[in-house]
């Protein structure tokens, strides 16, 4: 779970990755120092690419005018919603490492 922690750390630009896990130690090989490298670099530019060309093609769209059927973005129903689903997805993104990681060996201790 070091290794997990150390690219989802890189990828996140956490910075706080080489707590326990030394890129330049003895112990660890240069392909720490590599992929993390890669990680960090897919983590940053790619996503400031995709938002760019999205901002980008949305500026050429037209505004519609809010219908019957539109759902109020500026209400605090909308931020709870928004909020529990952020919250959802990000607990599910790291379920399977924590069910294969931590959770798993603290169960086997018991």
């Amino acid at each position: 779970s070091e290794v997990l922690y150390a690219y989802s750390s890189a990828a996140g630009n956490n910075g706080s990755a080489f707590a326990g896990l030394t890129a330049f130690g003895a112990d660890h090989p240069v392909f720490y120092s590599l992929t993390l490298g890669l990680a960090m670099f897919l983590g940053r530019f790619p996503l400031i690419v995709a938002v760019l060309a999205l901002g980008g093609h949305l500026v050429g769209q037209r505004v519609s005018p809010p219908g019957p059927g539109t759902f109020p973005v500026d209400t605090p129903l909308f931020a709870a919603l928004l909020g529990f689903v952020i919250v959802i997805v990000g607990a599910l993104t790291f379920f399977p490492a924590l069910a294969l990681g931590p959770v798993v060996e603290h169960l086997q201790l018991r």
